[in-house]
């Protein structure tokens, strides 16, 4: 999918455990704009929706299905579905604005999802319209999870 990234973080493991970066500016065409942890229980989604004008840069830690729909018309890869089962090491995603995505906890623990938009969410101060097309509840959406 255009401008997709999906790759599995590089651990560095010692006595104590590991540490894994998720960004490095040298290494990213993205610049975070703020930085923020959810969880999600076994078993439950989160979205779909896309954004008009944000990337986001997800880390996800646990086991996780990340459904993925390509809808920018001027897209090579335009109407193309992805699907991307994670592991129980870190991954990111780099999705790009006019990607629909959601995701879903398939472990049996909860699940965490660190995301570093190079948006802030509802703009500086938070005063701005919020930059997603919400598409959970709409029955007719194209972009419908079904396993």
């Amino acid at each position: 999918m255009e401008g997709l990234q999906i790759k599995q973080v590089l651990l560095y493991k010692d006595q104590r455990g590991w540490l894994g970066e998720i960004i490095r500016e040298d290494e990213s065409e993205i610049t975070p704009a703020m930085m923020y942890l959810s969880m999600t229980r076994p078993g439950l989604i989160r979205g779909p929706h896309e954004h008009r004008k944000q990337t986001d840069c997800f880390c996800f830690v646990g086991k996780f299905r990340i459904y993925l729909w390509d809808n920018r018309k001027k897209s090579s890869t335009y109407l193309e579905k992805k699907i991307v089962d994670t592991s129980d090491v870190p991954t990111i995603a780099i999705v790009p604005p006019g990607i629909v995505h959601a995701y879903k906890n398939i472990g049996s623990t909860d699940g965490l999802v660190i995301n570093l938009p190079d948006k802030l969410y509802k703009g500086w101060g938070k005063t701005e319209t919020i930059d997603e097309i919400r598409y959970e509840d709409e029955q007719k959406s194209p972009f419908r999870i079904e396993d």
